[in-house]
């Protein structure tokens, strides 16, 4: 049996904001490093332990698997950071509140941004300081590879490549895999994983800091899925993240 955990970041400063973040490099809040430990201590006390582990470059999810390294006490961990991996890209829209931008552009608009499966949100202009050409974590990838803004179908080709050429053939060879990234890449590799249609990945959410456990055949088909927490938690915490969302509408 093949097994890979998947695990979403802790609450970001901007998540508790209700901001669109994208490839915007927040912190943790206070309770999203609580979320980190906890998923640590979930992991440990399942008695999984891994081989490897991914994440992206963006300190929210180095942080969340850094806090879950200390509490399994394997900071020995060999780490792959991807930029791939990355929160998908959310264009214009990055940094701005989430109500405020539905009050501005209208709730139809924004939720046709928000969860619309190969729609882009407005594009950052390339002089933009936020644009990641600005940025030195990428200063060594070509201009095509920058996106200025993303669909979750844009994120789903990047997140697609490194499962492939990456992830997947150290699977295949045994190793136990720990990835913490992002609610939109994870969505995507779910996506990928799951042959789940263009409309029903639209309404998945995944909660922060509750590690969800993938098991494979040596087919490398899907054979178990489960949350390393109680349903009733697992329906909180994905209520919680599901009413985040709903903020949007709430500014009409």
């Amino acid at each position: 049996m093949f097994k890979l955990i998947l695990l979403r970041h802790g609450e970001s400063l901007w998540n508790r904001e209700n901001r669109f973040t994208g490839w915007t490099d927040v912190d943790l809040s206070e309770k999203g490093y609580a979320e980190a430990k906890a998923a640590g201590r979930m992991i440990r006390d399942a008695g999984i332990t891994l081989d490897l582990a991914y994440t992206s470059v963006l300190r929210r999810a180095i942080r969340t698997l850094w806090e879950v390294q200390e509490v399994m006490d394997c900071l020995w961990l060999p780490v792959e950071k991807d930029w791939r991996l990355n929160e998908r890209h959310y264009g214009a829209l990055q940094g701005l509140n989430k109500a405020e931008t539905a009050a501005h552009y209208g709730e139809e608009q924004v939720h046709k941004w928000r969860r619309g499966y190969a729609i882009q949100p407005p594009p950052l202009n390339t002089t933009d300081p936020r644009h990641p050409r600005f940025d030195p974590r990428y200063r060594d990838l070509a201009p095509h590879h920058l996106p200025a803004t993303e669909s979750l179908a844009d994120t789903l080709v990047r997140v697609a490549e490194v499962w492939e050429e990456s992830i997947l053939p150290r699977l295949k060879g045994g190793k136990r895999i720990l990835i913490a990234a992002h609610g939109n890449s994870l969505r995507a590799l779910i996506k990928h994983l799951e042959h789940i249609s263009d409309e029903e990945i639209m309404e998945l959410n995944i909660p922060t800091g509750i590690p969800l456990v993938y098991e494979f055949n040596p087919v490398m088909q899907v054979v178990a899925r489960y949350y390393l927490a109680d349903d009733e938690t697992v329906q909180a915490a994905t209520h919680a993240v599901a009413h985040q969302a709903s903020a949007v509408q709430a500014a009409g």
